[in-house]
């Protein structure tokens, strides 16, 4: 009898939460996004294999891909998106002042940027760390060989803090150099005003690209620092918080379970109740985020899993060819791991 008294009371209080929910998200950045008809997503100002303009001028790479993603959960089009081009001294700023609805640019999450600022990291979609990159014939092949060396830098990153404690740290004199502008820090560094460039590594593998002879560079071993890369949205929005981190677990779930752009439709039907869920055959999943029952088919189906976005943006089948590593599935031997839809 008491086990029946406190179900019906959990039930009650369960009740009550969603209805002061329900009343409290009246004014939601989701509400926005649907009257408007599209996403505003702000990205880098140019990162090959993260977010790029290719040749026709669109937008391109794995961070692009996930705003993608978002835009077509919510409205049924992964096209239904614009692209801001962010500074990373000005990428927080225009979340704050909603100048965009989600940021998706090759940012760390960090307890300084989450705590100290009015926004939230929704999951990390990249695990990185930081590198140092160097001219082949400097005959340098570590990290510790970089005493008195001039480091160019992108300012208003981790990057600077983390150089600074892995020279200090060693008693290692060295010189930074910053500049606001990525494409102006690569083309510092390209003309050897500087001994060493300091970025995430995948951001290293990207910008040696837009080098003048990428062969003659060469990244150093040394990963100096953990750098999740995470996707952020503002802090006063819980409903858009759900619905942002809920398509980055739907992608990594669906390249567990082995749904892809090619086969979704296949498993619509699926009686596999993992499956059943995550296309919107089984529950009301969708409507916990607010959004149509079949979200998670609408993002498999035009956008892909986690595994295919990695692949044909920074992984094997791009120029980057960036293996997985750590995000690699954990059942793969990586750490990427979802919580699961039920």
């Amino acid at each position: 009898m008491k086990r029946f008294l406190s179900a019906l009371l959990c039930a009650a209080a369960l009740s009550g939460a969603g209805a002061a929910v329900q009343a409290q998200d009246t004014a939601s950045t989701l509400d926005d996004v649907l009257a408007r008809g599209f996403l505003n997503c702000g990205v880098s100002q140019g990162q090959p294999g993260f977010s790029a303009q290719d040749e026709d001028g669109d937008w391109v790479g794995f961070d692009v891909e996930y705003c993608r993603a978002i835009a077509a959960a919510v409205l049924g089009d992964a096209n239904a998106v614009t692209f801001t081009p962010l500074a990373a001294n000005e990428r927080f700023d225009a979340l704050i002042g909603g100048d965009i609805d989600v940021l998706s640019r090759n940012s760390t999450w960090t307890m300084a940027r989450e705590a100290g600022l009015p926004i939230s990291f929704v999951g990390t979609t990249y695990y990185d760390g930081q590198a140092f990159m160097v001219r082949q014939s400097m005959g340098i092949t570590s990290a510790l060989e970089l005493s008195n060396a001039t480091i160019c830098v992108n300012s208003g990153t981790t990057t600077v803090l983390n150089v600074t404690d892995f020279f200090d740290s060693r008693t290692m004199p060295f010189e930074l150099v910053t500049f606001d502008d990525v494409a102006d820090v690569v083309a510092a560094y390209d003309s050897q005003r500087c001994d060493a460039y300091a970025h995430d590594t995948s951001g290293l593998f990207a910008q040696r690209l837009n080098l003048t002879e990428p062969d003659d560079h060469l990244v150093l071993p040394e990963v100096i620092s953990k750098e999740p890369l995470s996707p952020a949205v503002r802090d006063d929005d819980v409903r858009w918080f759900d619905a942002a981190r809920w398509v980055l677990f739907a992608m990594i779930n669906a390249e567990e379970l082995g749904l892809t752009t090619q086969n979704v439709d296949s498993f619509r039907d699926s009686e596999n109740p993992a499956i059943a869920r995550l296309v919107g055959a089984e529950g009301n999943f969708g409507e916990f985020l607010g959004l149509r029952s079949d979200w998670a088919y609408q993002v498999i189906s035009q956008v892909g899993n986690y595994g295919e976005v990695f692949e044909r943006t920074i992984g094997s089948d791009s120029p980057l060819g960036i293996g997985r590593g750590l995000n690699a599935l954990w059942s793969d031997g990586g750490i990427l791991y979802a919580p699961p839809i039920r």
